[in-house]
């Protein structure tokens, strides 16, 4: 179950920082920031509730956020996604990944 929490929070999370950019531009997209940070924490927090290890769930949490918001901002807003930038979310799955196994072992 705390897998499902951890997909949502990062949904809410990311549906947050898309509607925070898309707020520059039209001051509306502010109702939905703040409900969905609030949201994708309650959902971490219930995350951490299910035994899922802290630093596992937030390294996939921030890692994930990372990674999903650069590829929708290439698609939505046309900004740029670069072979480096590429390299470093690759860099940052592999670092949310040793710690994962580090948990493990």
């Amino acid at each position: 179950m705390g897998w499902g929490y951890l997909a949502v929070a990062i949904a809410c999370e990311l549906a947050a920082t898309l509607s925070l950019r898309n707020a520059v531009d039209d001051r509306r997209w502010y109702a939905a920031v703040a409900p969905g940070y609030l949201l994708a924490f309650v959902f971490l927090s219930l995350t951490l509730a299910a035994g899922t290890p802290l630093g596992v769930a937030y390294g996939i949490w921030t890692a994930a956020g990372v990674a999903l918001a650069a590829v929708f901002s290439r698609l939505l807003f046309r900004e740029p996604l670069t072979p480096t930038m590429g390299a470093g979310i690759v860099l940052i799955a592999c670092g949310v990944l040793l710690v994962e196994i580090g948990v493990a072992a």
